[in-house]
């Protein structure tokens, strides 16, 4: 029997945090293949530091893209919000490395004759879902998001304009019978652009907006709150700390709350396994959940490079299914072509949607008319009824 009173925490970080300018500028680039061709190859990695952002890795799509890889960088720095000494969008140098995707990869990965597309690398790759958040996502990081994500919007719509880019959040939750119910403590950091602010002056800003975003009544007089702890934060970004695509791989994700492969999502194609199945771990697990199989559940699948089918599919309903859960790893397999070419016909992942995904979140977002965030979608609850 799995707990049912305990504190857990998880954190968040803004898209303008240096590992997520990385993040976001290896997504544009995706973006951009994809637009210009569907079934581009792309596995984009991005560093960057004070005026100076790197861009590496291996592609096959149109050369037109490459040409435009450093005006993407700088839109992205841009909309971000980087406008200060030493690192602003206008002025930064940009660097650009890519390369012809590895022609031993693309043997392995590319149909031909009888043999399907297999995967783009071998891996293990982690979905899961759970009744606590009409969401069905971990309170946690769920919320945790939530805050940095309005701290964006009225940045950006000139609300807070002494808030600046970089911030991270932190939230500890205290569950009551497996249900959340409280915020014990609260972290957030997050650079401004006057340095006469204190982390008083900080809170008073921030403080209506992260009320706004939380369910009434989980903020109470034993929260511990910490705003700006070590002070000052005016410098940030690249410029105060150097930024690497992939390094948020527990944020992008679910807070620690579920396993996670290790393999990181920014930048790559659907063809990597690492990035599509972990979208159909995420699709299955949270249909799994809403089809009332399961309060809570945990999906993992496997794959080697080159090879078309999963090597396993695994469940785990932590006492929580009404079914057993090999019943539900052979529902999921008859519902869903578990294949690389068939997550992303199932799901519409060739399209240029995966710039969207960089900051607060892969998972728990509302789909999109343009196909962003579809294995969100749990349209997939009766197929699983009646596959069980």
């Amino acid at each position: 029997m799995s707990r049912q009173n305990y504190i857990f925490t998880s954190e968040s970080v803004a898209e303008g945090h240096p590992d997520k300018v990385c993040d976001r500028i290896s997504d544009a680039v995706l973006d951009a293949f994809l637009t210009e061709d569907p079934q581009s190859r792309v596995a984009c990695e991005t560093f960057a530091t004070t005026d100076r952002v790197v861009i590496g890795g291996e592609v096959r799509g149109p050369a037109t893209v490459i040409q435009r890889v450093e005006q993407i960088a700088r839109e992205c720095v841009r909309d971000i919000g980087y406008e200060q000494e030493g690192f602003h969008w206008a002025n930064l140098k940009v660097d650009s490395y890519l390369h012809a995707q590895s022609a031993d990869i693309a043997q392995g990965v590319d149909a031909s004759g009888s043999k399907d597309e297999g995967a783009g690398d071998q891996g293990i790759m982690f979905g899961y879902a759970t009744t606590e958040t009409p969401e069905l996502m971990p309170a946690p990081i769920l919320y945790a998001h939530a805050m940095l994500r309005r701290l964006a919007e009225v940045r950006k719509n000139g609300t807070e304009p002494k808030l600046g880019p970089d911030a991270k959040s932190q939230l500890s939750i205290r569950y009551v019978d497996g249900k959340p119910v409280e915020v014990t403590s609260l972290v957030l950091s997050t650079q401004h652009l006057d340095p006469s602010l204190s982390s008083a002056d900080v809170r008073a800003i921030v403080e209506p907006h992260i009320r706004a975003v939380l369910p009434e009544g989980w903020l109470t007089a034993r929260t511990e709150w910490h705003v700006n702890p070590t002070g000052k934060f005016v410098i940030g970004g690249p410029d105060g700390d150097a930024g690497l695509t992939g390094r948020k791989i527990i944020v992008d994700t679910y807070g620690g709350a579920a396993p996670h492969g290790g393999g990181a999502f920014s930048g790559k194609d659907p063809t990597k396994v690492d990035r599509s199945a972990a979208y159909a771990a995420r699709y299955l697990a949270k249909n799994v959940v809403a089809a009332g199989l399961a309060e809570r559940c945990t999906l993992q699948l496997s794959y080697a490079i080159g090879v078309a089918k999963p090597l396993s599919i695994y469940v785990d309903t932590h006492g929580t299914g009404t079914v057993d859960a090999a019943l539900i790893e052979t529902a999921v397999a008859r519902v869903m072509d578990l294949t690389p070419r068939g997550i992303r016909t199932h799901l519409g992942l060739n399209k240029p949607i995966y710039q969207r995904t960089a900051a607060y979140g892969h998972f728990g977002r509302a789909p999109d008319a343009e196909g962003g965030f579809s294995w969100e979608k749990t349209d997939l609850v009766e197929a699983l009824k009646k596959a069980v």
